[in-house]
């Protein structure tokens, strides 16, 4: 069987603009179902970034001259379009350029054709990340057509589709040794879609989703192929329908999640969700043994697994083991898997393990706040820039006083609380947060602490950006292109914050109107 599926696999892949991100074109008869090319709506949003200034690694494009010279031309871009499309990324921005990126990529991937970009789903089933980037569709629409990206996509398609090429001995070996292993045929399929889109400008960073049936994975240029993540994407789409159908048997383990839920190390979105949470265990532990591990190594691979929360990998292991001296296919072997793991013997066996930290590492050292540890620290920022990113002003205000009542005169989290007091129209306390931040860095306050305690070029940059906005709304405009001009002369400052302040220089700010034309106006 394996053989003869290796011969299958060997031609299944496809390349090139067959699958539509809703599933509704139907691949051909002799299609997989699985994909990997460039696409014109992820190009069109990473276009809109570059015009906004995001910060890709333009080492990414060394091997694309007419992508990069592009990337060039989006930055010098001027228009009403497009100004409106920088005025929208800089009150969508967040901290983490990572979270950013994600964000935009996610709505690339649920939209349709250029020019229109319809949503391919109704409003309701629409992702939180897209949901936070509401009236970007008509931003982005107008932009395509000022920017003239048809014309734009026909002279560097065929580089993307280079790239893509690149990519698809890797993508066929994933394939082959995945499918191999769990014994399962690549069968013709009409309804369920794997997808490698190739993009440069993510450089090094992957992003996975999946819009039910249609599953996809974002990956950079094929000079190191993200081949773990690719895996860990393709299993989700092999396996997430195993435990779907399933359900029933796995709830009946229900009861270790309990155990689980309070490891520091495992991800929010398992802690309440038993079916995802065993769905990731079981992936993982398919991963394991497609590494061919020694049994040292897969011991301290297992231990590490049950110290971070993922305490069904072990028995998931222990069963596929079984597996894979048997017969049937996984499809038919999964309910076996299910029905060996013993809850009882599990709840005894998970008396003696001790959780792991979210970031383990040394002892701290003396002067080290015994009240809260720097990965409750950590914890604390990134709560903070979530309920800021979900445009929670009151939830990231709480958080931010936590932080900044057990760690007076952290930049991070003074910035944070000035970003909160924008978003809930208190421009006071706003203004006298930013002036706090670039006061202590001109004065020096803060060169006797480690560099963490200082404002970082980002922070610093955007503090005198939001200045200068509130001193635009407020008429003062000479005080206003101080800041801008500040901001520019920030050494390091990131360029979505350098295109920022110079907009600034050239016309004083003016806020996009609301939707629903209430509330007042907000830097």
């Amino acid at each position: 069987m394996t053989v003869f599926a290796g011969l299958f696999l060997a031609s299944a892949i496809q390349a090139g603009p067959q699958a539509q991100h809703d599933g509704s074109q139907k691949p051909p008869d002799s299609s997989s179902g699985i994909f990997v090319e460039p696409d014109q709506e992820l190009f069109a949003t990473m276009c809109a970034l570059d015009a906004a200034g995001f910060a890709a690694d333009e080492n990414t494009l060394a091997e694309m001259p007419s992508r990069l010279a592009l990337r060039e031309e989006m930055l010098n871009m001027q228009g009403p379009a497009t100004e409106a499309l920088r005025q929208f990324y800089r009150d969508h921005l967040l901290a983490d350029p990572g979270e950013t990126l994600s964000r935009y990529i996610t709505f690339s991937l649920v939209v349709g054709p250029a020019p229109r970009f319809d949503f391919q789903v109704g409003h309701e089933q629409l992702p939180p990340d897209v949901l936070a980037l509401e009236g970007f569709r008509e931003v982005l629409a107008a932009f395509y057509q000022e920017a003239r990206l048809d014309s734009q996509w026909a002279k560097v398609q065929p580089e993307y589709e280079r790239a893509a090429a690149a990519y698809q001995s890797p993508v066929r070996k994933i394939v082959f040794v995945t499918n191999a292993y769990l014994r399962e045929l690549l069968k013709p399929v009409y309804d369920r879609t794997f997808t490698v889109y190739v993009e440069p400008l993510v450089g090094s960073r992957t992003n996975f989703r999946n819009n039910g049936d249609h599953y996809a994975i974002v990956v950079g240029t094929p000079a190191q192929v993200p081949v773990d993540q690719i895996q860990h994407a393709y299993l989700h789409y092999m396996l997430d329908p195993l435990t779907l159908r399933y359900r029933k048997q796995l709830e009946s383990k229900r009861a270790l999640l309990a155990i689980a839920a309070p490891a520091p190390r495992l991800p929010e979105e398992y802690r309440g969700d038993f079916l995802a949470f065993a769905d990731e265990c079981f992936i993982k532990s398919v991963e394991l043994r497609l590494r061919r591990l020694s049994g040292a190594q897969l011991d301290s691979a297992l231990t590490d697994a049950d110290q971070s929360g993922f305490i069904l990998v072990r028995p998931f292991v222990a069963g596929l083991q079984k597996f894979e001296k048997a017969e049937p296919a996984m499809s038919y072997y999964f309910p076996d898997l299910i029905a060996a793991i013993d809850v009882p013997a599990e709840q005894k066996r998970l008396q003696a393990v001790k959780f792991l930290p979210v970031n383990p590492g040394p002892q701290p050292q003396p002067q080290t706040s015994p009240e809260a540890s720097a990965s409750e620290l950590d914890r604390l920022l990134a709560q903070g820039d979530r309920e800021i990113a979900r445009q929670d002003s009151k939830g990231a205000t709480a958080t931010f006083e936590t932080i900044l009542a057990k760690y007076p005169g952290l930049p991070k989290a003074e910035y944070g609380l000035a970003i909160a007091s924008v978003m809930a129209g208190n421009a006071e306390r706003a203004e006298r947060l930013f002036e706090k931040l670039v006061t202590a860095q001109q004065d020096g306050a803060r060169e006797s602490q480690n560099t963490a305690d200082r404002a970082d070029p980002a922070t610093l940059s955007w503090s005198h950006v939001y200045l200068g906005r509130i001193h635009d709304l407020e008429g003062e405009r000479e005080a206003a292109v101080h800041e801008y001009f500040a901001a520019l002369a920030v050494e390091g400052a990131p360029e979505a914050a350098r295109v920022a302040a110079q907009h600034g220089v050239d016309e004083p700010y003016k806020p996009l109107a609301r939707a629903d034309g209430g509330g007042k106006q907000q830097p």
